[in-house]
């Protein structure tokens, strides 16, 4: 049913964009320029529709969301990596804040930073053949936080933490907008603002995908070679994953698209793209060792994850 209404939503979008396409396509361009903008362009509907949507789960839930967190104790692992699924860019910034005022543990946070959902699931559902992935992404990356999150809890032991300073500054969402204090315009601008930028994103890194795939048609050497080095892809896109960018989960969601990456390299990546929660981490907790700590655990349980998703050929 779902995949009979994007597919719907993708012909409306075909026959609002017909006039839009033939201009572009009598403008003098490259092949791999002019797939790029006729592709992405035909995302941004439905990229803003899903935005807006987010933006009013985030505007009217956000509240109730940190109550809940604070108040969940032991069951506040699952119940924060089931949130974190839900595509939003403030939830991790929340996680890390509540973690530096000692409400969370440091297997919750990570449990929520591991199920942390940035814009593969928007990305995906602007593609209705690739459906598909949406359900086993969700699916590995909150099993793999749940089972993590409670196993670092048991081997740590870890409930108590240094507190810093009580009072945190105001902190600011993926496009610079308030997480703390939220207004009613936002409802509108944001998910515009935040459609724009991933346009862009998906715009340029398409660009790039394209005329990376037509140098390795040209220069086999060059597919010859990254053929020969995907068995360190996971760590490779693991890493990146800890860029607090969301063009990083773009670029990994845009390359699954295209079959650049493999499913089990891509969720490697989109298992440590923990968003700005990161960046929270690294300014605000006066503990370096922690955050290395939190840093390091991250990354190995992505990388992991990664290669045995490889084994068992996902």
């Amino acid at each position: 049913m779902i995949i009979d209404f994007l597919n719907a939503c993708n012909s409306l979008n075909d026959k609002i964009f017909e006039g839009v396409d033939a201009l572009i396509s009598s403008i003098p361009m490259a092949d791999c320029l002019l797939d790029a903008i006729l592709d992405s362009i035909h995302t941004l509907p439905l990229l803003f529709i899903v935005f807006l949507i987010i933006e009013a789960i985030e505007y009217f839930y956000a509240d109730r969301i940190n109550h809940l967190i604070k108040k969940a104790e032991k069951a506040a692992t699952v119940i924060g990596a089931s949130l974190a699924i839900i595509p939003q860019c403030g939830f991790s910034i929340i996680a890390t804040s509540l973690y530096l005022r000692r409400y969370l543990t440091k297997g919750t946070l990570i449990a929520i930073y591991l199920a942390t959902s940035d814009e593969a699931i928007p990305i995906l559902l602007t593609q209705p053949d690739k459906i598909h992935y949406i359900v086993p992404i969700i699916s590995i990356k909150l099993l793999i936080a749940i089972i993590a999150g409670y196993l670092i809890d048991i081997i740590f032991k870890d409930n108590k933490y240094i507190p810093i300073k009580e009072e945190i500054e105001e902190h600011s969402g993926c496009c610079h907008h308030s997480i703390d204090e939220r207004h009613p315009k936002e409802l509108i601008i944001h998910p515009v603002k935040h459609t724009l930028n991933i346009f862009g994103f998906i715009l340029v890194i398409t660009i790039l995908l394209n005329f990376f795939i037509n140098v390795c048609l040209k220069y086999p050497f060059v597919h010859s070679f990254f053929h020969n080095i995907k068995f360190i892809e996971p760590v490779i896109t693991a890493i990146l994953g800890l860029i607090p960018n969301c063009a990083i989960s773009v670029g990994l969601t845009m390359m699954l698209i295209n079959g650049t990456l493999k499913f089990s390299a891509v969720m490697a990546g989109l298992l440590s793209n923990a968003g700005l929660g990161l960046l929270v981490l690294f300014k605000h907790h006066e503990n370096y060792k922690d955050t290395i700590k939190i840093i390091s655990i991250l990354l190995i349980i992505s990388i992991i994850s990664g290669y045995i998703l490889q084994i068992i050929n996902l």
